[in-house]
């Protein structure tokens, strides 16, 4: 016995799509009664939905790309000579199909790692240490001027070239994200606050490519938090398997927990078996990032454990050391840039060339901070008859024409130039090249009990903060870029944040 029904056409659909609900065929012989209550599903019979289009294009433009950086390896490692019969390119083929073939095997075509997270990154290179050692054992079984060219060449031209056309293919896709293009349409399942908080951080970050087109929750008359997010509730969860599939969605993701939970998701994924629907689980970690999270199996249930984040031990050495390092070279180098801007600052406005401000360092410890000056000396008294023009969040007082700002210090706040002495303060450990936001007593008064969590490291010149919208943000949203950092803190963390950096800058996004 099979039950079905028909649900309109979606757009660009040409006919109305039958919708398997429950099949029970020849059940009733082989089970016990009782199990009958539950339902049977069976993940061969059901309605696969196809692979969007835009996934098999990318895809398709990622073989491309490795394939022609395999072309740029062997380019550079055997010229091919003039004249050469076409036999002689079959092992260039091989190459290529078994470079392809190693990158397949090391995963870095699944859906899953594209365009989000540095794991499609190292699985690359994973893949060009297991072709590097490879050709190192060919080498020294059967030595040869060609073999050797392929190991000391080829083989990491193609890994970095490989590498720069994932980078490039991904800020392509995420380009197309930002405009709604090559995104899943998602539902999300939960209680009406839990989904709309889940709804609002997908929105946040659109290069992940998770579109909320519905939700389905407990009592949909009651979901307020989620319609005024501009989301249709399109279902109860009972009802979410139809619902998912008259959506057309891609995935579904569970945003909360109770304590029906484990049952609930195991009747989904059982329902959703075969329809090549993804299932993902928000388990409501906000600030832990993916590589502090684990699996640990049991005979019974599996188990998430959470990583400790880092505060010593020889990453934050060597962090300090580099921090340092960097900072003493730069000031060698721009000190010449640095005077010139001192003598600007002191030729066009009366006062010092550097602003000193008391600012809540690691641990709580105060530590003056250094910025050429770009206000005028009285500044700060002023403050108390512009807080009713304030343009930035309740607790940063930011205004995009602030009367204080003088001719020079406006060109360099858009630049970012007033920051550079802090360069100073990182010399002498006071900061750090990237970590949070250093804030003043009065904002420190203002912490809530996570907030705390960012005086466990030294603040920084620049951090997430700064490179996800800087002036533009809400006091809450710069509370949890913060403590993100400080939480999943990593050097590769540090330079992505640095490369963001000189891109905002350039662009002068949020700074006024």
């Amino acid at each position: 016995m099979t039950a079905s029904t028909t649900v309109p056409p979606a757009p660009g659909d040409d006919a109305p799509r039958p919708v398997r609900t429950l099949s029970l065929t020849g059940v009733e012989e082989r089970v016990p009664g009782p199990l009958l209550d539950r339902p049977v599903y069976d993940p061969f019979s059901a309605r696969r939905r196809r692979t969007p289009e835009w996934l098999v294009s990318y895809t398709v433009a990622l073989i491309a790309g490795d394939l022609l950086a395999v072309a740029a390896g062997l380019a550079l490692a055997v010229p091919l000579p003039s004249g050469a019969a076409p036999a002689s390119a079959a092992g260039p083929v091989l190459l290529g199909l078994g470079w392809l073939v190693l990158l397949a095997g090391a995963g870095t075509y699944a859906e899953r790692r594209l365009g989000t997270g540095d794991d499609e990154y190292r699985r690359v290179l994973t893949a060009g240490l297991l072709a590097t050692t490879a050709l190192g054992a060919a080498a020294a079984l059967l030595p040869s001027t060609s073999l050797d060219r392929l190991l000391l060449v080829a083989a990491p031209t193609t890994v970095l070239a490989t590498l720069l056309g994932r980078l490039l293919n991904r800020r392509r896709l995420h380009a197309a994200r930002r405009r709604g293009l090559m995104t899943k349409r998602v539902v999300v399942l939960g209680r009406d606050v839990a989904v709309a908080d889940l709804v609002r951080r997908l929105r946040r970050d659109a290069t992940a490519g998770l579109r909320v087109v519905g939700a389905c929750v407990p009592r949909p008359e009651e979901a307020l938090a989620v319609r005024a997010e501009g989301v249709p509730v399109i279902g109860t969860l009972a009802g979410a398997v139809r619902a998912v599939d008259d959506a057309r969605a891609d995935a579904v993701v569970v945003a909360s927990a109770s304590e029906t939970a484990g049952e609930y998701l195991r009747d989904l994924t059982w329902r959703l078996e075969g329809t090549n629907v993804e299932v993902l689980v928000g388990p409501g970690l906000v600030e832990v990032a993916s590589n502090r999270l684990q699996v640990r199996p049991t005979s019974t249930v599996p188990l998430i454990q959470v990583q400790e984040p880092e505060f010593r031990g020889g990453r934050r050495l060597a962090k300090s050391l580099v921090d340092r390092a960097v900072a003493g070279v730069l000031l060698v180098v721009f000190a010449p840039f640095l005077v010139a801007i001192a003598v600007a600052v002191r030729a066009t406005s009366r006062g010092p060339a550097l602003y000193r401000h008391r600012r809540i360092g690691k641990r709580g410890r105060e530590f003056d901070l250094l910025k050429f000056r770009s206000m005028v000396v009285d500044a700060d008294s002023r403050i108390e008859a512009l807080l009713v023009l304030n343009e930035g969040n309740d607790v940063q007082f930011k205004m995009r024409r602030d009367p204080r700002v003088t001719r020079v210090g406006g060109f360099l706040r858009s630049f970012s130039l007033d920051e550079l002495p802090q360069l100073v303060n990182v010399l002498k450990g006071d900061m750090s090249l990237v970590g949070p936001r250093p804030h003043v007593t009065r904002e420190v008064e203002q912490y809530g009990a996570d907030m705390h969590r960012r005086l466990l490291v030294k603040p920084g010149i620049t951090g997430l903060w700064q490179v996800s919208g800087r002036s533009d943000l809400t006091w809450d949203e710069s509370v949890e870029l913060d403590v993100r950092y400080v939480e999943n803190w990593s050097l590769g963390l540090d330079l992505a944040i640095l490369w963001r950096t000189v891109r905002a800058v350039l662009r002068r996004s949020g700074a006024y």
